[in-house]
């Protein structure tokens, strides 16, 4: 709810604009902030709410990324055309402030995997803090090597959205048939992240071997990219890069719950996200580098590609275990993290227990 507050003022501030400070300032800062408090709970609760068929909830849920990815571009520009842009980003802060209404409609759960409240007596001060910031999960090396892997896998992950449009206009392509690229894209992404989901919870196969294959047939369509010099080509490969990555991204999430348990979903995913935006954020300008060192795109798919494949490398290196962190079921008191490794448990909240309910 705060966050689609922050996001709507946001975006209600940079309708009154009158440098791109005052954007920055708006839409970066405010309205970015906005949707940081928005994303990671949301995701969150898909995972606290599901048990049984949880990658499918969290791949419904993430079809939302690939419609809107498919039509907030030409929407908007409908918008700016009727109303200019300032009026266009008022419309798009109304939009944003429902997500405070959104967010009144989630049912906070209290659940037998949950830490011991911070406000709980009988440890220091510190060690509340600790716990409320999610600092024990920083020596808990499984979860750490995921980090590493995700922040891997943003770096070129995002390359795409920023170069392809690019790289199709280098190719002599108009740019409506460049923005199509992307489009199709987008609604191969969405079709990848229903199919992962329902895949996922058939059970078939374990979610770090599902995850392993998508990340590496991600990686290698980005470092196809370069052989696409026809249009149909160049659509086939943007095809199989969207169905791909829309393939992993609700898979990286739902693992989470088996890597750190449920009762530390929120404090990692929190991590998660600050240390991948990390990669996310360097990726496009690293691309754009090698594009002004080599003169064109091709070096840049190559190395978008291998930054997916070397964080699947790392993949491969998690345990096959799920690692209960703060939970205290028989199965994760015989659980076993390398030499030693593994932190203390915490205490589990005291509460109604209502996790045998989720399906």
């Amino acid at each position: 709810m705060a966050g689609g507050l922050l996001s709507g003022l946001g975006m209600l501030l940079a309708s009154f604009a009158t440098s791109l400070t005052h954007l920055y300032m708006s839409i970066g800062l405010l309205s970015g902030f906005g949707w940081a408090l928005v994303f990671t709970p949301s995701v969150a609760s898909v995972a606290r709410y599901f048990k049984k068929r949880r990658t499918f909830a969290t791949g419904l849920a993430f079809t939302g990324v690939g419609l809107s990815s498919f039509a907030f571009s030409p929407l908007f520009q409908f918008l700016v055309d009727t109303y200019a842009w300032r009026g266009a980003l008022l419309v798009v802060a109304g939009m944003s402030f429902n997500l405070v209404v959104c967010g009144a409609l989630i049912r906070p759960l209290t659940l037998k995997e949950d830490l011991a409240s911070p406000g709980d007596p009988g440890g220091s001060c510190l060690g509340k803090l600790s716990t409320l910031f999610g600092l024990p999960l920083l020596s808990h090396w499984p979860f750490m090597r995921f980090v590493l892997a995700v922040t891997l896998i943003n770096t070129g992950y995002f390359i795409p959205y920023v170069h392809l449009v690019a790289r199709a206009r280098e190719l002599g392509f108009d740019e409506y048939q460049a923005a199509f690229l992307m489009s199709v894209a987008a609604m191969a992404d969405l079709c990848g992240r229903l199919l992962s989901g329902w895949l996922a919870d058939c059970r078939a196969f374990r979610l770090s071997h599902i995850l392993v294959a998508w990340t590496s047939l991600t990686g290698i369509s980005l470092a196809l990219v370069p052989l696409g010099r026809s249009y149909p080509l160049l659509m086939a490969i943007g095809v199989c890069y969207g169905f791909f990555s829309g393939a992993l991204t609700p898979v990286v999430f739902s693992i989470l719950p088996e890597i750190v348990g449920i009762g530390w979903i929120f404090g990692s995913m929190g991590l998660l996200q600050m240390m991948e935006s990390i990669g996310g954020l360097l990726g496009a300008p690293f691309s754009g580098w090698l594009r002004d060192m080599t003169g064109d795109y091709m070096a840049s798919f190559l190395a978008a590609g291998a930054f997916l494949l070397a964080g699947s490398l790392v993949l491969v290196t998690l345990p096959n275990f799920s690692s209960c962190l703060g939970t205290s079921s028989p199965a994760c008191r015989g659980t076993q993290v390398e030499a030693g490794a593994e932190p203390a448990p915490l205490t589990p909240a005291s509460g109604e227990h209502s996790s045998q309910d989720r399906d």
